[in-house]
């Protein structure tokens, strides 16, 4: 091709320095416009300009289920779709189903039925990490002293259905009153021995004799513990006699002194 062949603008810079006419190719061209009219019918419908603190809303709109089963209709966004997604979306309705199911049933059948049972161990594991594992860790193992272990079969409000819905609904304090101030450094090692004597550990007789008697008289051990010291589901009093100590560290568990603290400061 020779030079005359070759179209230009018809600029000329330093005398031969020309700028070539090469028009972009037709399909580039309509794709560009086509983004021009997708962008101006898309501001239309949806929020896109700010506008003062706020921003245009779009014409389109979007109706979600509210939390009372009612509908509602609002200017589109993301976040309404979200909700919507959350409310109707087909696995949302089945969640809502079985959500209402375990609702309506009693513990007993939730406990016999295998699909409810794998419905509530996969929502409730979120509730439980949303909720509770802060205190009583993932696992539900606890932290020593104040959370106490959830997997073990010890509990101290008692551990059916029941009254562990309602320790969860209406939380739980414990009764358990500092000794400290009240006996001899002497009379809460004998107390702590007759608590040591209820689990069976190899103590001194003698001074587990003493602390029976203050167990069961002047410490008044027994008004919450029971007279066999097995503990009361109503007070949240804990059984003595198991060796299951939720408060104190576990390397603690069969030392003296840890009884000694516990006794005169926290509950077991």
């Amino acid at each position: 091709m020779s030079n005359k062949d070759i179209k230009t603008t018809g600029h000329i810079w330093d005398e031969t320095l020309e700028e070539y006419n090469n028009p972009l190719p037709r399909w580039w061209l309509w794709t560009f416009y086509g983004t021009i009219i997708f962008a101006l019918i898309y501001w239309v419908l949806y929020p896109t300009f700010p506008m003062g603190k706020g921003f245009t809303q779009g014409i389109n709109t979007i109706t979600y289920t509210t939390d009372k089963g009612e509908q509602k209709t609002v200017p589109w966004n993301t976040r309404y779709l979200l909700i919507k997604d959350m409310k109707d979306s087909a696995p949302a309705k089945r969640q809502k189903e079985m959500k209402d199911k375990v609702a309506a049933a009693t513990f007993a059948q939730i406990a016999k039925d295998q699909e409810m049972m794998d419905f509530v161990n996969s929502y409730a594991k979120v509730i439980f990490a949303d909720n509770c594992a802060a205190c009583h860790q993932i696992g539900g193992a606890g932290k020593a002293p104040n959370y106490p272990n959830l997997t073990d079969d010890s509990w101290l409000y008692g551990g059916t259905f029941d009254r562990i819905n309602e320790t969860i609904r209406m939380g739980r304090q414990g009764n358990m009153p500092e000794h400290g101030s009240r006996f001899s450094d002497d009379q809460i090692s004998d107390l702590a021995t007759y608590v040591m004597s209820l689990g069976g550990d190899q103590v001194d007789s003698a001074a587990a004799e003493r602390g029976n008697k203050l167990f069961h008289g002047a410490a008044a051990c027994f008004a919450c513990h029971g007279p066999d010291a097995k503990g009361n589901h109503m007070l949240g009093a804990p059984n003595l006699t198991d060796k299951i100590w939720s408060n104190i560290p576990a390397e603690g568990l069969k030392d003296l002194a840890s009884k000694k603290q516990s006794i005169m400061h926290i509950v077991k």
